[in-house]
């Protein structure tokens, strides 16, 4: 027997609508029930548990952890590449000056270009920790997030130190520096960093 045969007592008879033997959903009418209720309208954030799209704000404080990690690999590198300019322009200083012999220049150089490497691969060391935690945005949980306000903390902590030695350039990374805390710690963060994980 065919579906469509009225003599076949597992087909649905004739003249019924599609959704038969199953309610109709409330409020819609001429549309077929599946005896379960329709589908919630989509949250702005995927799902009541938390954002599956990075909020604008936390995109955001990314972004500007990306920018003071570039800014702070390209000072890093010419701060060890300068390093021996910067040995020459100190033993060149040192050897005008009677009381330090020749050897006490050239050993003060030394020091002095030593310093400027180490100093250098320490902000390099910075703009890895911000490149890296910046990339783990997308991914990351509450350690990033942590990360990323201990970083900020301490950037914002050391453009301070900058200004009142009389650094203005060091304002632009205070501003970032305050920006990125508070995108990472107000409640688009939260969401973020605290949601469930997906599936």
């Amino acid at each position: 027997m065919s579906y469509g045969d009225p003599n076949n007592p597992y087909g649905a008879p004739q003249g019924q609508p599609p959704g038969y033997g199953y309610p109709q959903q409330p409020g819609q009418p001429g549309q077929p029930g599946y005896g379960y209720p329709s589908a919630p309208p989509v949250q702005p954030y995927g799902h009541p548990g938390g954002p599956v799209i990075m909020p604008g704000s936390v995109k955001a404080a990314r972004v500007m952890l990306y920018v003071l990690g570039g800014f702070q690999a390209i000072g890093g590198l010419l701060m060890v590449l300068a390093s021996s300019w910067f040995a020459d322009q100190l033993e060149e200083l040192i050897s005008d000056d009677p009381a330090f012999t020749a050897e006490d220049a050239d050993t003060v150089a030394s020091v002095g270009a030593g310093v400027m490497i180490v100093l250098g691969l320490i902000v390099l060391a910075f703009a890895a920790w911000a490149i890296f935690t910046a990339a783990k945005f997308a991914t990351g949980r509450g350690g990033v997030r942590v990360s990323a306000i201990i970083y900020a903390s301490l950037v914002t902590l050391f453009s301070v130190i900058n200004l009142l030695g009389a650094n203005v350039f060091a304002l632009i990374s205070l501003i970032l520096g305050i920006l990125i805390i508070v995108f990472c710690a107000n409640r688009n963060g939260s969401y973020w960093f605290n949601r469930p994980p997906q599936y």
